[in-house]
């Protein structure tokens, strides 16, 4: 006979996507962060891109560090005992619903990163050649 997974379990198995996610935005702040030195603050137009990229990445960093200690709450609730549920509350088709529509995100968002991983290639590619001398 099987073990029925608690609610803790279920919270820690699936703190990895957010982990990730936190993983990516901070990456891509640190880009953000790496850009700015490129630009020439001579330019009107290439301040404003500066500024910009200064929001977005302090942005991206607090979102990346709110959503790792998240992740690490949820890793930590592994043992969280299993309370009292109600079984009618549980069987709600909003809850399959939304979990449906949580399980095609996760499908968008893969096809997604799929669909770009082409073209960053390219990308990392060409950053490469550059610094080549």
């Amino acid at each position: 006979m099987t073990q029925e997974q608690t609610c803790g379990q279920g919270l820690a198995e699936n703190s990895a996507l957010p982990a990730r996610m936190a993983d990516v935005t901070g990456l891509l702040a640190d880009i953000l962060e790496l850009h700015l030195p490129s630009l020439d603050r001579t330019d009107p137009l290439s301040r404003r891109e500066y500024v910009v990229y200064q929001e977005l990445l302090a942005a991206y960093r607090d979102i990346a560090a709110r959503m790792r200690e998240t992740a690490q709450r949820m890793a930590g609730y592994r043992d969280l005992p299993m309370g009292r549920h109600d079984p009618k509350a549980a069987a709600d088709p909003g809850m399959a619903d939304t979990f449906a529509h949580f399980v095609r995100v996760k499908r968008e968002l893969r096809d997604l990163l799929q669909g770009t991983e082409a073209v960053d290639g390219q990308i990392l590619s060409a950053m490469r050649a550059a610094g080549q001398p």
